[in-house]
C-alpha cells in the first residue's frame, strides 16, 4: 500500500467502474460533449474505456490509439495518475491479464515513468512470476533512486527469509547518533526541495536552527520512537496540515507502534485550556469523571499540552486543528511528549497529592464527539421542522474517477426535498469534513452561489498541462437555494474544506458558526513519499499547491466564524451540541 499511496493523496477502499452493457464501440458520444462544469478541459480517456468495458481487453487498448491519432486534442492522454487507478482496478480484482495489459500501455505512453515499472512489477508480483517483477521493479528502482518501495520488494524476493522488522520491534530500537543527525540533515532537505512553501510560515534560519536543535537531543540511548518525535516537530514546523511522518502522525500506526502499557491511562479532553477526565477507564477507584488534570508527571498541563501542539503538524499552525488531534490521540501523544516514561502520576485540582495511574489495558481514543454525532453518516438530510432543512456534509471524498456520482446524487435528491418543502433556512454542517476532491465542493457552491465564479487562483503540480477542474468559469444551479444558510465549522475542517468555506465567508454566503476551521483559502497538498537512509524513517511531502480564489483572507489563520461558540465540559458530557443549537437559536430570533 506504500508505493498505491504515492500515486495519489486518497485512495478510497473501493474504486467503482461503470459498465454500459452490451452497447456497440463508440469513439464519441452525447457524454464525451463538454458539460459546463468543464467546457474547455480535455475528456477523460479512461471514463471512455470504462464506457467500452464490454470490450477485450485488447480492443479496449485498440481503442486508445484509435482515439490518440483521431482526437488527440478532445482526450487527456497525459494524465498517467488516473491510467494507473485504471490498472490497479484490476489488480484489486485479481484480474492480472488485464492489470497487465493496461500497465503494459502506460510503460509505452510513459517511457520515463519509474512508477509505471513500480506497477507492472506488483502484478507481476502478484501473478507469483518473481523474474519478472524482479525485472520492473529493478527498472524502476533505476530510474528513480529514492523509490524505496521497490527496494525493499526486491530484497524481499532475494532474501525470501529475511524477517521485516516490526513496528514494535523498532519502536525501542536505537541506532548511532551520526546516523540520526544525518538523517535529520536529510529531512530538512527533503521537506525544502519537495514543498513548494516550505518556508512561508517559518525563516529559512528558524528551519535549520530547528534542526540543529533537535541534534543536540541526540544520545547514545535515543531509540527510534524518540528520534521519529524530534522528526515530528521539524515537520510541524513548516504549517501543512499535507506533510508527516508516517511514522507519529499516520493515526493507526501511531498506535500499533506505541506498547499499550506505555499509554496514558485515562480517557481525557482538554476543553478551554483545562484538562479533563472523561473516563476513568480502569482507573476508577482514584479519579472521576470530570476531575481537573493540573500535571502529569510533575509536569504542568497547559506547557505539556503546547509542547505536544509543537509536534502537531496543522495548516498555518493552526490551534483549533491541533486541539482536536489532540484530543483524538492524546493516548499516545502524552507519553512521547514526557519521554515515554513507565508510569505517569497526576495532580488534580482539590487534592494535592500525586496519584500513581495504574498502566493502560487497553488504548484509549475518541476518534469522533458523540454530541455532534446527529447523522452518523457522512451525507444526510434532517428536515427540523416546516421550514429549516440540516444537511450534514462530512466529507468531500467523493471523485469523480471513484464516486462523485453517489455525492451529486444525494445532493440533488437533498435539494428536491428542501425546495418541495419551501425550505427558509438552510444548515450546512461541515464539522469533521477533512477535505477530498474538489468536485463535490464545487458541486455544493453551484446550489448557494447567485453569481459565475472561479474555484481555483492557483493549481500547480507536477506533470499539469492544461488547466484543471475550477479554475475556469463555474456557473450557479437554476435550482439553487435562496433561503438563509447557516455553516457550522471547527478545527476538523481541512484542505478542500478551507477551499469550500474560504469561498462562503469572500461571498458572504451565510452565517459561520462554530470555531476557527483547521484551515484556509490556501492549500499545499499531494504526497511525496520520501525514507530516511538509516532510520528508514518515512515522510510524506506535499508537493502541489491549490489556492481558492478568496486570496483577500488571511494566509495564517483558519476561517473564522462570524459566531465564535465552543463546548464546554458539561456541554460534551452531557452530549449537548452548542453550536447547532446556537444555529437553531439564531433562527428562531
Amino acid at each position: 500500500m506504500t508505493k498505491l499511496f504515492a500515486i495519489c493523496s486518497i485512495i478510497l477502499s473501493s474504486i467503482l467502474f461503470a459498465s454500459c452493457g452490451n452497447k456497440p464501440i463508440s469513439t464519441t458520444s452525447a457524454s464525451d460533449l463538454p458539460s459546463q462544469e468543464g467546457s474547455s478541459t480535455k475528456l477523460s480517456i479512461v471514463t471512455k474505456l470504462k464506457e467500452n468495458s464490454h470490450l477485450s481487453i485488447e480492443k479496449r487498448i485498440a481503442l486508445y490509439h484509435q482515439l490518440k491519432a483521431e482526437n488527440p486534442g478532445l482526450y487527456d492522454f497525459e494524465d498517467e495518475t488516473e491510467l494507473t487507478l485504471y490498472g490497479y482496478s484490476f489488480l484489486w480484482e485479481n484480474n492480472l491479464p488485464e492489470a497487465i495489459a493496461v500497465f503494459k500501455l502506460i510503460i509505452s505512453e510513459f517511457p520515463n515513468s519509474s512508477n509505471a515499472y513500480d506497477s507492472m512489477g506488483e502484478a507481476y508480483l502478484q501473478a507469483k512470476d518473481s523474474l519478472k517483477a524482479l525485472e520492473n521493479y529493478a527498472k524502476s528502482l533505476q530510474m528513480n533512486p529514492d523509490n524505496f518501495h521497490a527496494e525493499d520488494v526486491i530484497e524481499q524476493i532475494k532474501y525470501p527469509n529475511l524477517k521485516p522488522i516490526s513496528s514494535r520491534e523498532k519502536f525501542s530500537k536505537v541506532y548511532l547518533q551520526e546516523e540520526y543527525r544525518s538523517d535529520l540533515d536529510q529531512l530538512g532537505q527533503k521537506l525544502l526541495a519537495i514543498h513548494p512553501h516550505a518556508l512561508k510560515f517559518i525563516s529559512k534560519e528558524q528551519f535549520w536552527k530547528n534542526i540543529e536543535d533537535k541534534k543536540s537531543l541526540i544520545t547514545e540511548n535515543t531509540t527510534y520512537a524518540e528520534f521519529a518525535w524530534h522528526c515530528n516537530a521539524i515537520i510541524a514546523s513548516i504549517g501543512c496540515s499535507h506533510t508527516a511522518s508516517s511514522t507519529m502522525q499516520n493515526d493507526y500506526h501511531e498506535f500499533t507502534m506505541l506498547p499499550v502499557e506505555n499509554s496514558f491511562p485515562l480517557q481525557i479532553r482538554w476543553i478551554n485550556k483545562q484538562l479533563f477526565v472523561v473516563n476513568p477507564m480502569n482507573n476508577s477507584d482514584q479519579v472521576k469523571v470530570k476531575d481537573e488534570i493540573l500535571s502529569i508527571n510533575g509536569v504542568e498541563t497547559s506547557k505539556l499540552i503546547f509542547d505536544i501542539y509543537d509536534h502537531i503538524a496543522s495548516q498555518a499552525n493552526i490551534q483549533t486543528f491541533k486541539t482536536i488531534h489532540f484530543n483524538t490521540y492524546f493516548a499516545a501523544l502524552i507519553p512521547y511528549a514526557l519521554g515515554l516514561p513507565k508510569t505517569f502520576e497526576i495532580v488534580v485540582k482539590g487534592n494535592g497529592v500525586p496519584i500513581k495511574l495504574h498502566p493502560s489495558q487497553k488504548m484509549a481514543t475518541e476518534l469522533y464527539d458523540a454530541s455532534i454525532n446527529s447523522c452518523h453518516q457522512d451525507l444526510c438530510l434532517e428536515m427540523l421542522g416546516d421550514k429549516t432543512a440540516l444537511l450534514t456534509i462530512s466529507s468531500f471524498n467523493y471523485y469523480e474517477w471513484n464516486n462523485y456520482h453517489v455525492f451529486k446524487t444525494f445532493l440533488d435528491s437533498s435539494m428536491k426535498v428542501i425546495h418541495h418543502n419551501n425550505t427558509e433556512n438552510l444548515i450546512i454542517d461541515i464539522r469533521y469534513n477533512g477535505g477530498g476532491s474538489q468536485y463535490p465542493s464545487i458541486y455544493l457552491l453551484q446550489h448557494l452561489m447567485d453569481k459565475p465564479f472561479t474555484y481555483y487562483s492557483n493549481a500547480d503540480f507536477a506533470g499539469k498541462t492544461d488547466p484543471i477542474y475550477g479554475e475556469e468559469m463555474i456557473y450557479p444551479l437554476e435550482n439553487r437555494f435562496s433561503g438563509k444558510v447557516f455553516f457550522l465549522i471547527d478545527g476538523n475542517g481541512k484542505s478542500t474544506t478551507g477551499h469550500f468555506m474560504s469561498m462562503v465567508k469572500a461571498h458572504n454566503l451565510g452565517t459561520i458558526i462554530g470555531e476557527e476551521l483547521g484551515s484556509n483559502q490556501f492549500c499545499t497538498a499531494g504526497q511525496t513519499l520520501c525514507r530516511l537512509k538509516h532510520s528508514k524513517l518515512i515522510i510524506s511531502v506535499a508537493n502541489n499547491t491549490h489556492e481558492s480564489t478568496a486570496t483577500n483572507l488571511p494566509d495564517e489563520v483558519g476561517i473564522l466564524p462570524h459566531y465564535q461558540v465552543t463546548q464546554s465540559i458539561d456541554d460534551y458530557l452531557n452530549r449537548v451540541d452548542v453550536v447547532k443549537n446556537y444555529a437553531l437559536q439564531l433562527i428562531k430570533q
